[in-house]
């Protein structure tokens, strides 16, 4: 690992931790030339996934797509960026643990979808009215009407 601060290439691990239900590793790190502590994750990566889109396309898995939906149906919602994070690890690992090398766009909204229902959910009617395109104000209100049950 090379240090953020002086460029050096060697650096030890001082302390490590799982976050984010072990699905995330911290590890804090000195650098061995200036002696500069700092902080690193390390999470899996989903590697060979590809999404197959509603018109039949396939395209290469891109955790940013996903990320900047999320962001967007939670923005100015009291979320904390640590349950965010944790949201999107949720979403990531549950993509790996289907074990399928391609995954539909209908899969990864459904994961989505149920995660920010239990996390808010405003951002779950934001991420729905993009999701589901719903047609009609009814159909918008047929989503609103399943909180109630």
């Amino acid at each position: 690992m090379i240090c953020p601060f002086c460029n050096y290439n060697e650096t030890k691990v001082v302390d490590s931790r799982d976050t984010n239900d072990g699905k995330t590793t911290r590890r804090r790190r000195e650098c061995l030339k200036c002696h500069v502590r700092f902080s690193t994750y390390e999470e899996v990566e989903l590697l060979h996934l590809t999404v197959l889109k509603r018109d039949g396309r396939k395209v290469d898995y891109d955790k940013n797509k996903i990320e900047s939906g999320i962001r967007k149906a939670l923005e100015k919602r009291p979320v904390s960026e640590d349950k965010f994070a944790k949201l999107l690890g949720d979403v990531e690992y549950c993509l790996q643990s289907l074990e399928k090398s391609e995954v539909s766009t209908k899969e990864i909204g459904k994961l989505v979808l149920k995660k920010l229902r239990e996390l808010d959910e405003v951002a779950y009617v934001r991420f729905a009215s993009v999701y589901k395109s719903f047609g009609s104000i009814e159909s918008f209100k047929k989503e609103l009407d399943t909180f109630d049950k």
